[in-house]
Protein backbone atom coordinates (compact mmCIF):
# COMPACT_ATOMS: atom_id res chain seq x y z
CA UNK A 1 0.00 0.00 0.00
CA UNK A 2 2.45 2.56 -1.12
CA UNK A 3 1.91 5.57 -3.33
CA UNK A 4 2.56 9.50 -2.77
CA UNK A 5 4.60 10.41 0.24
CA UNK A 6 2.40 11.30 3.42
CA UNK A 7 3.46 14.58 4.47
CA UNK A 8 4.73 13.58 7.67
CA UNK A 9 7.32 11.67 5.91
CA UNK A 10 7.81 14.01 3.01
CA UNK A 11 11.47 15.64 2.23
CA UNK A 12 12.03 19.06 2.45
CA UNK A 13 11.80 22.06 4.98
CA UNK A 14 15.83 21.31 4.52
CA UNK A 15 16.43 18.65 5.79
CA UNK A 16 15.99 14.27 4.57
CA UNK A 17 16.00 11.25 7.17
CA UNK A 18 18.73 8.75 6.96
CA UNK A 19 18.19 4.66 8.23
CA UNK A 20 21.50 3.07 8.35
CA UNK A 21 23.76 1.16 10.30
CA UNK A 22 27.51 2.40 10.75
CA UNK A 23 29.67 0.95 7.96
CA UNK A 24 32.97 -0.59 9.19
CA UNK A 25 35.24 0.82 7.26
CA UNK A 26 34.57 4.72 8.67
CA UNK A 27 36.17 3.77 11.82
CA UNK A 28 38.25 0.41 10.78
CA UNK A 29 36.06 -1.47 13.00
CA UNK A 30 34.29 -1.32 16.16
CA UNK A 31 36.23 0.67 19.02
CA UNK A 32 35.91 -0.24 22.23
CA UNK A 33 33.61 0.35 25.25
CA UNK A 34 34.50 4.17 26.03
CA UNK A 35 31.80 4.45 28.91
CA UNK A 36 32.20 0.88 31.14
CA UNK A 37 31.22 -0.28 34.19
CA UNK A 38 28.48 -2.20 35.62
CA UNK A 39 26.31 -1.47 39.19
CA UNK A 40 23.77 -2.79 41.28
CA UNK A 41 20.40 -1.94 39.02
CA UNK A 42 18.86 -0.81 42.02
CA UNK A 43 15.35 1.08 40.77
CA UNK A 44 15.08 4.62 41.10
CA UNK A 45 12.01 5.81 43.54
CA UNK A 46 9.39 7.20 41.92
CA UNK A 47 10.27 10.51 44.07
CA UNK A 48 13.91 10.30 42.55
CA UNK A 49 12.60 9.99 38.83
CA UNK A 50 10.09 12.86 39.24
CA UNK A 51 13.17 14.52 40.88
CA UNK A 52 14.94 14.29 37.80
CA UNK A 53 11.92 14.82 35.43
CA UNK A 54 10.94 18.68 37.19
CA UNK A 55 14.83 19.14 36.66
CA UNK A 56 14.49 18.80 33.03
CA UNK A 57 17.56 16.50 32.87
CA UNK A 58 18.31 12.78 33.51
CA UNK A 59 21.59 12.16 35.71
CA UNK A 60 23.41 10.61 32.62
CA UNK A 61 26.05 8.85 34.72
CA UNK A 62 23.41 6.83 36.73
CA UNK A 63 21.45 6.14 33.97
CA UNK A 64 24.33 4.83 31.94
CA UNK A 65 25.70 3.20 34.75
CA UNK A 66 22.03 1.52 34.59
CA UNK A 67 21.57 0.81 30.82
CA UNK A 68 25.05 0.23 29.34
CA UNK A 69 26.10 -2.95 30.43
CA UNK A 70 22.54 -4.32 28.87
CA UNK A 71 23.18 -2.50 25.23
CA UNK A 72 25.62 -4.48 22.58
CA UNK A 73 27.18 -3.23 19.26
CA UNK A 74 26.36 -5.56 16.51
CA UNK A 75 28.43 -5.99 13.63
CA UNK A 76 27.23 -7.26 10.30
CA UNK A 77 29.23 -8.86 7.89
CA UNK A 78 28.50 -10.44 4.15
CA UNK A 79 31.42 -10.65 2.24
CA UNK A 80 33.40 -7.91 1.72
CA UNK A 81 30.09 -5.54 2.96
CA UNK A 82 30.05 -4.87 6.60
CA UNK A 83 28.81 -2.35 9.60
CA UNK A 84 27.55 -1.95 12.87
CA UNK A 85 24.55 -0.68 15.01
CA UNK A 86 23.62 -1.03 18.07
CA UNK A 87 20.85 -3.12 20.18
CA UNK A 88 19.68 -4.46 23.80
CA UNK A 89 19.13 -7.45 25.79
CA UNK A 90 15.77 -8.16 26.24
CA UNK A 91 16.12 -11.51 27.95
CA UNK A 92 19.31 -12.75 30.49
CA UNK A 93 18.95 -16.15 28.03
CA UNK A 94 20.33 -13.92 24.75
CA UNK A 95 17.60 -12.24 23.22
CA UNK A 96 18.96 -9.31 21.31
CA UNK A 97 16.54 -6.47 19.77
CA UNK A 98 17.63 -4.07 17.25
CA UNK A 99 16.43 -2.77 14.06
CA UNK A 100 16.27 -5.13 10.83
CA UNK A 101 18.24 -2.91 8.62
CA UNK A 102 21.06 -3.03 11.20
CA UNK A 103 21.43 -6.76 10.46
CA UNK A 104 19.75 -7.66 7.29
CA UNK A 105 23.29 -7.42 5.60
CA UNK A 106 23.90 -10.92 6.94
CA UNK A 107 20.42 -12.76 6.69
CA UNK A 108 21.47 -14.55 3.68
CA UNK A 109 24.99 -16.49 4.78
CA UNK A 110 26.10 -13.16 6.30
CA UNK A 111 27.73 -12.96 9.59
CA UNK A 112 26.21 -11.18 12.56
CA UNK A 113 28.82 -10.63 16.15
CA UNK A 114 27.80 -8.81 19.32
CA UNK A 115 29.98 -6.64 21.37
CA UNK A 116 29.16 -6.68 24.98
CA UNK A 117 29.99 -3.45 27.50
CA UNK A 118 32.55 -5.53 29.03
CA UNK A 119 34.40 -6.29 25.81
CA UNK A 120 33.17 -9.75 25.07
CA UNK A 121 33.11 -10.67 21.90
CA UNK A 122 30.62 -13.12 20.57
CA UNK A 123 28.48 -15.02 17.23
CA UNK A 124 24.97 -14.05 17.02
CA UNK A 125 21.82 -16.14 15.27
CA UNK A 126 19.12 -14.35 13.58
CA UNK A 127 16.07 -15.19 15.33
CA UNK A 128 13.67 -13.46 12.75
CA UNK A 129 13.13 -10.19 10.67
CA UNK A 130 10.09 -7.61 10.81
CA UNK A 131 11.01 -5.48 7.62
CA UNK A 132 7.94 -3.64 7.38
CA UNK A 133 8.41 -2.54 11.23
CA UNK A 134 12.39 -2.58 10.92
CA UNK A 135 12.55 -4.69 13.59
CA UNK A 136 14.39 -7.66 14.76
CA UNK A 137 15.74 -10.23 17.27
CA UNK A 138 19.22 -12.32 17.35
CA UNK A 139 20.30 -14.59 19.48
CA UNK A 140 23.89 -15.24 21.19
CA UNK A 141 24.40 -18.58 22.61
CA UNK A 142 26.07 -19.68 25.80
CA UNK A 143 25.98 -16.42 27.74
CA UNK A 144 23.91 -17.08 30.86
CA UNK A 145 22.03 -14.58 33.07
CA UNK A 146 22.90 -11.58 30.54
CA UNK A 147 21.42 -7.84 32.23
CA UNK A 148 18.69 -7.29 31.15
CA UNK A 149 17.50 -3.71 29.65
CA UNK A 150 13.76 -2.94 31.67
CA UNK A 151 10.55 -2.07 29.42
CA UNK A 152 9.24 1.25 29.89
CA UNK A 153 5.23 1.71 28.87
CA UNK A 154 4.55 4.12 26.16
CA UNK A 155 1.95 5.44 27.75
CA UNK A 156 4.13 7.01 30.23
CA UNK A 157 6.49 8.78 27.69
CA UNK A 158 5.58 12.31 27.65
CA UNK A 159 6.92 15.21 25.32
CA UNK A 160 9.34 17.24 26.99
CA UNK A 161 10.63 14.22 29.52
CA UNK A 162 14.28 13.62 29.80
CA UNK A 163 15.73 11.20 27.78
CA UNK A 164 18.94 9.32 27.10
CA UNK A 165 19.87 7.42 24.07
CA UNK A 166 22.64 4.95 24.11
CA UNK A 167 24.76 2.94 21.18
CA UNK A 168 27.38 2.57 19.24
CA UNK A 169 27.61 6.06 16.31
CA UNK A 170 29.99 5.23 13.40
CA UNK A 171 30.73 2.19 15.63
CA UNK A 172 31.26 3.98 18.88
CA UNK A 173 30.23 1.47 21.58
CA UNK A 174 29.07 2.69 24.54
CA UNK A 175 28.36 6.22 23.96
CA UNK A 176 25.78 8.37 25.61
CA UNK A 177 23.79 11.24 24.52
CA UNK A 178 20.52 12.98 26.69
CA UNK A 179 17.98 15.39 25.39
CA UNK A 180 14.27 15.10 25.85
CA UNK A 181 11.36 13.86 23.76
CA UNK A 182 10.65 16.59 21.12
CA UNK A 183 7.33 14.81 19.92
CA UNK A 184 5.12 11.80 19.85
CA UNK A 185 3.20 10.07 17.37
CA UNK A 186 5.06 10.93 14.41
CA UNK A 187 4.53 8.11 11.36
CA UNK A 188 8.18 7.89 9.30
CA UNK A 189 8.40 6.01 6.27
CA UNK A 190 12.22 4.89 5.79
CA UNK A 191 14.27 2.71 3.42
CA UNK A 192 13.34 -1.20 3.86
CA UNK A 193 14.54 -4.16 2.43
CA UNK A 194 14.71 -4.55 -1.53
CA UNK A 195 13.81 -1.19 -2.25
CA UNK A 196 10.67 -0.96 0.01
CA UNK A 197 9.82 0.89 2.73
CA UNK A 198 9.70 0.38 6.48
CA UNK A 199 7.06 2.50 8.76
CA UNK A 200 8.03 3.93 12.19
CA UNK A 201 4.34 3.82 13.69
CA UNK A 202 3.98 6.32 16.25
CA UNK A 203 7.75 7.18 16.71
CA UNK A 204 9.10 9.04 19.44
CA UNK A 205 11.16 11.97 18.26
CA UNK A 206 13.76 13.61 20.12
CA UNK A 207 16.87 15.82 20.03
CA UNK A 208 19.73 13.63 22.21
CA UNK A 209 22.34 13.15 19.77
CA UNK A 210 21.49 9.93 17.07
CA UNK A 211 23.83 8.89 14.43
CA UNK A 212 24.44 6.21 12.26
CA UNK A 213 25.10 3.30 14.19
CA UNK A 214 22.98 4.22 17.16
CA UNK A 215 19.83 2.45 14.90
CA UNK A 216 18.73 -0.56 17.46
CA UNK A 217 20.25 1.11 20.20
CA UNK A 218 18.16 2.11 23.79
CA UNK A 219 16.66 5.67 24.23
CA UNK A 220 15.57 5.23 27.52
CA UNK A 221 14.15 7.34 30.78
CA UNK A 222 15.48 8.86 34.06
CA UNK A 223 14.83 4.96 35.38
CA UNK A 224 17.29 3.19 32.51
CA UNK A 225 13.81 1.99 31.46
CA UNK A 226 13.59 1.50 27.46
CA UNK A 227 11.04 4.07 25.97
CA UNK A 228 11.93 3.43 22.36
CA UNK A 229 14.26 1.82 19.85
CA UNK A 230 16.25 4.54 18.01
CA UNK A 231 15.78 3.89 13.97
CA UNK A 232 16.19 6.96 12.15
CA UNK A 233 17.75 10.45 12.24
CA UNK A 234 17.38 13.81 9.73
CA UNK A 235 20.17 15.28 7.71
CA UNK A 236 20.53 18.64 5.94
CA UNK A 237 21.36 17.79 2.51
CA UNK A 238 24.55 18.45 1.07
CA UNK A 239 23.06 20.77 -1.02
CA UNK A 240 22.01 23.00 2.26
CA UNK A 241 24.92 22.05 4.63
CA UNK A 242 27.76 23.58 2.72
CA UNK A 243 28.37 20.49 0.52
CA UNK A 244 29.46 18.13 3.71
CA UNK A 245 27.48 16.26 5.83
CA UNK A 246 25.80 18.08 9.03
CA UNK A 247 25.47 14.98 11.41
CA UNK A 248 22.94 15.17 13.66
CA UNK A 249 20.62 17.53 13.97
CA UNK A 250 18.70 16.90 17.07
CA UNK A 251 15.73 15.41 14.86
CA UNK A 252 15.83 11.37 15.92
CA UNK A 253 13.09 8.99 15.92
CA UNK A 254 12.49 5.42 17.68
CA UNK A 255 10.23 3.00 17.51
CA UNK A 256 7.93 3.30 20.78
CA UNK A 257 8.79 0.58 23.69
CA UNK A 258 5.18 -1.18 22.99
CA UNK A 259 5.30 -2.11 19.93
CA UNK A 260 9.02 -3.20 19.92
CA UNK A 261 8.02 -5.33 22.82
CA UNK A 262 4.75 -6.96 21.24
CA UNK A 263 6.81 -7.45 18.02
CA UNK A 264 9.85 -8.98 19.41
CA UNK A 265 7.82 -11.41 21.98
CA UNK A 266 5.90 -12.33 18.86
CA UNK A 267 10.03 -13.11 17.08
CA UNK A 268 10.94 -14.85 19.87
CA UNK A 269 7.64 -17.62 20.06
CA UNK A 270 7.20 -17.73 15.95
CA UNK A 271 10.05 -17.09 14.34
CA UNK A 272 8.05 -14.61 12.33
CA UNK A 273 6.09 -11.70 12.60
CA UNK A 274 2.12 -12.11 11.20
CA UNK A 275 0.94 -8.29 10.39
CA UNK A 276 -2.52 -7.39 9.74
CA UNK A 277 -4.16 -6.82 6.14
CA UNK A 278 -6.82 -5.32 4.43
CA UNK A 279 -7.29 -6.74 1.06
CA UNK A 280 -6.99 -3.90 -1.28
CA UNK A 281 -4.41 -1.74 -3.13
CA UNK A 282 -4.51 2.15 -2.79
CA UNK A 283 -3.49 5.63 -3.48
CA UNK A 284 -3.41 8.96 -2.19
CA UNK A 285 -6.27 11.21 -2.69
CA UNK A 286 -4.73 15.14 -2.81
CA UNK A 287 -7.75 16.07 -1.17
CA UNK A 288 -7.51 13.68 1.69
CA UNK A 289 -8.25 9.66 2.04
CA UNK A 290 -7.37 7.16 0.27
CA UNK A 291 -8.70 6.07 -2.95
CA UNK A 292 -9.72 1.83 -3.42
CA UNK A 293 -7.53 1.10 -6.60
CA UNK A 294 -8.86 -2.58 -6.39
CA UNK A 295 -9.98 -4.77 -3.65
CA UNK A 296 -9.46 -8.59 -2.85
CA UNK A 297 -11.74 -10.86 -4.22
CA UNK A 298 -12.80 -12.51 -0.67
CA UNK A 299 -10.19 -10.39 1.50
CA UNK A 300 -11.20 -8.11 4.71
CA UNK A 301 -12.00 -5.16 2.41
CA UNK A 302 -14.85 -7.17 0.47
CA UNK A 303 -16.10 -8.63 3.54
CA UNK A 304 -17.10 -5.60 4.60
CA UNK A 305 -18.44 -4.43 1.61
CA UNK A 306 -15.95 -1.85 0.19
CA UNK A 307 -15.50 -1.50 -3.70
CA UNK A 308 -12.73 -0.39 -6.16
CA UNK A 309 -13.32 3.21 -5.77
CA UNK A 310 -13.98 4.23 -2.63
CA UNK A 311 -12.78 6.49 -0.72
CA UNK A 312 -11.20 6.00 2.98
CA UNK A 313 -11.96 8.77 5.43
CA UNK A 314 -11.23 7.46 8.65
CA UNK A 315 -10.52 4.50 10.74
CA UNK A 316 -11.95 4.08 13.97
CA UNK A 317 -12.57 7.86 13.65
CA UNK A 318 -9.04 8.86 12.94
CA UNK A 319 -8.72 10.88 9.74
CA UNK A 320 -6.83 8.95 6.78
CA UNK A 321 -5.19 10.90 4.88
CA UNK A 322 -2.81 8.65 2.77
CA UNK A 323 -1.86 5.02 2.48
CA UNK A 324 0.95 5.62 5.45
CA UNK A 325 -2.28 5.83 7.88
CA UNK A 326 -3.55 2.52 6.66
CA UNK A 327 -0.20 0.93 6.50
CA UNK A 328 0.21 1.81 10.13
CA UNK A 329 -2.85 0.14 10.70
CA UNK A 330 -1.53 -3.15 9.84
CA UNK A 331 1.25 -2.47 12.23
CA UNK A 332 -0.63 -1.54 15.35
CA UNK A 333 -3.87 -3.84 14.80
CA UNK A 334 -3.69 -7.76 14.83
CA UNK A 335 -5.31 -10.15 12.66
CA UNK A 336 -8.88 -10.68 13.90
CA UNK A 337 -9.30 -7.22 15.51
CA UNK A 338 -12.33 -5.29 14.11
CA UNK A 339 -12.19 -1.83 12.62
CA UNK A 340 -14.83 1.33 11.83
CA UNK A 341 -14.01 2.51 8.17
CA UNK A 342 -15.78 5.58 7.40
CA UNK A 343 -15.59 6.12 3.49
CA UNK A 344 -17.96 7.50 0.68
CA UNK A 345 -18.89 6.11 -2.44
CA UNK A 346 -20.01 8.41 -5.12
CA UNK A 347 -20.00 11.23 -3.20
CA UNK A 348 -22.20 9.48 -0.58
CA UNK A 349 -20.76 8.82 2.90
CA UNK A 350 -20.94 5.00 4.42
CA UNK A 351 -19.39 3.44 6.96
CA UNK A 352 -18.81 -0.59 7.50
CA UNK A 353 -17.18 -2.69 10.26
CA UNK A 354 -14.16 -4.40 8.85
CA UNK A 355 -12.13 -7.65 10.49
CA UNK A 356 -8.26 -7.56 9.35
CA UNK A 357 -6.81 -10.48 8.16
CA UNK A 358 -3.54 -12.24 8.41
CA UNK A 359 -0.94 -11.37 5.85
CA UNK A 360 0.27 -14.30 3.96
Amino acid sequence: MTDSTSEHTRRGGGWQLWVSMAAAAVLGGVIGAAIAGTTDRDEKTPAAVQQQVGAGVCDATQVSEKALPSVVTISASNGDAGGTGSGEVIRKDGYILTNNHVISLAANGGKVTVLFNDGRTVPATITGRDPKADLAVIKVDGQNDLPVIPFGKSADVEVGQPVVALGAPLGLSGTVTSGIVSALDRTIQVPGDNGEMALLVSAVQTDAAINPGNSGGALVNCAAELIGVPSAGATIPASESGGGSSGDIGLGFAIPVDLAKSISDEIIETGTVTHAYFGVSVVTVPSGGVYLRSVVPGGPAAKAGLQAGDIITSIDGNPVTSTTDLAAVTLTKNPGDTITVDYTRNGQKASTKLTLGAEK
